[in-house]
């Protein structure tokens, strides 16, 4: 039986057991807390004594000093079109125009589908003599409402005369009877004239409403693109019937486009509309655009808020429905930049950092992780000026008196 891995495998598990269940105290006789410190050789320690003869250990730190740099959020999302229209008929027809295949370039206003125009032309030019001949009827009604209010006007003068003169003994009762009677008749063939009248603008209605409606069906067998974009789909073949609500293609914009992100509860009030994003698309892309829309109603299933960040896409490089990933600008906070290498953990697990306070000892301060980068990493939550241990943190504890020697920047 071999005893040389038996007396190497204890002597590891007491190191351990020292390491993990003693760390107190070994951190202790390690800064000079036993009686028995003079023993340790100062040279391999790199601790110094003071006058008091308490035990300090050498550290090498760097004094930072918070600056205000920009944050962002991250969200994940895709890509958007602008605006995206299915151009449907309003109207029945055989299509007479060759069609345009998917991808094509439209314009706006130009034709994408063209119906046959059947009988429209002439119920185009039956609506226009119908208002004509309504046009004709108005002047007639007119001149009828005059001679019937000349008559009206006669009938009461005689009306007149004969109440007088029977007044005076010179007529007789059915004189006034008849000269009455003639009043009244007068004035029913006036608001029979005025009747004529109102029909006859009635009929010019009518006919104008016929013919914009003729003209109308004429105007809508011409199908045109709403702006312009991409043709999403083939237009309709040739010789194809369209009804009412058919689909003649689908248009898109592309140019400028919609990146779509969601952002959980905890980062939406961080965000503000206006705010520059930075995109990153799954091809490898980037691009950079404003926010022009945020949710103020949450997903029911996601509890996500909804973000479009718009961007310019001239040469139709992004396509609708590429994945992205968003970094969206929010307001600057202070930070340091620190070495990566100074962070550790306290014996909570809590991510840290050791500084020396202003009574030269060692003490654990918690930190937020703001930013990774290749100079080092952005931490919040510390004072405005901090000295920061970034060699030798792991071998003291909060309380333990240190020697700093400060690290120039710029190494």
């Amino acid at each position: 039986m071999r005893i040389f891995p038996i007396i190497t495998a204890a002597i590891v598990c007491a190191a351990l057991f020292l390491l993990v269940f003693q760390r107190e105290k070994l951190m202790a006789f390690a800064a000079g807390d036993v009686a028995d410190v003079a023993a340790v050789p100062t040279v391999a320690t790199g601790d110094a004594t003071d006058d008091t003869g308490e035990r300090k250990v050498s550290v090498l730190a760097q004094r930072s000093t918070a600056q205000q740099i920009d944050s962002a959020i991250l969200a994940r999302g895709r890509t958007e079109a602008a605006r995206q229209v299915d151009v449907k008929s309003e109207t029945s027809g055989l299509v007479v125009s060759e069609p345009l295949r998917r991808g094509a370039y439209v314009t706006q206003g130009q034709a994408l589908c063209v119906l046959d125009e059947g009988t429209r032309q002439a119920q185009l030019k039956e609506a226009e003599s119908r208002l004509i001949e309504a046009k004709g009827r108005l002047p007639e009604a007119e001149s009828r409402l005059v001679e019937a209010r000349a008559r009206l006007v006669e009938a009461e003068i005689n009306g007149t005369a004969a109440m007088k003169l029977n007044e005076g003994g010179f007529a007789s009762e059915t004189r006034v009877a008849g000269a009455t009677a003639a009043v009244e008749s007068a004035r029913a063939g006036v608001n029979s004239a005025s009747s004529g009248v109102s029909a006859a603008a009635a009929g010019i209605w009518s006919a104008e409403a016929a013919l914009e409606q003729a003209t109308r069906d004429i105007e809508r067998l011409t199908l045109t693109a709403p702006f312009d974009g991409l043709l999403e789909t083939d237009t309709a073949e040739l010789g194809a019937l369209l009804q009412p609500g058919a689909s003649c293609a689908t248009v898109i914009q592309l140019d400028p486009i919609k990146l779509v992100g969601f952002l959980a509860e905890s980062d939406v009030d961080k965000v503000s509309v206006g705010a520059m994003a930075q995109a990153r698309l799954a091809s490898g892309g980037e691009t950079v655009g404003r926010v022009t829309f945020l949710s103020r109603s949450a997903d029911p299933l996601t509890r996500t808020f909804r973000v479009e960040v718009t961007v310019g896409n001239e040469g139709l490089n992004i396509r609708d429905g590429q994945t992205a990933e968003l970094m969206i600008g929010t307001a600057g906070k202070p930070a340091h930049l620190l070495p990566a290498s100074a962070l550790t953990l306290d014996d909570n697990g809590r991510l840290g950092i050791r500084v020396v306070n202003a009574e030269m000892r060692a003490e654990f301060m918690p930190v937020t992780l703001q930013r990774d980068t290749v100079d080092g990493v952005w931490l919040e939550g510390l004072p405005e000026t901090v000295d920061v241990i970034v060699v030798g943190q792991e071998f003291v504890i909060d309380g333990v008196a240190v020697t700093p020697t400060y690290k120039d920047v710029g190494q």
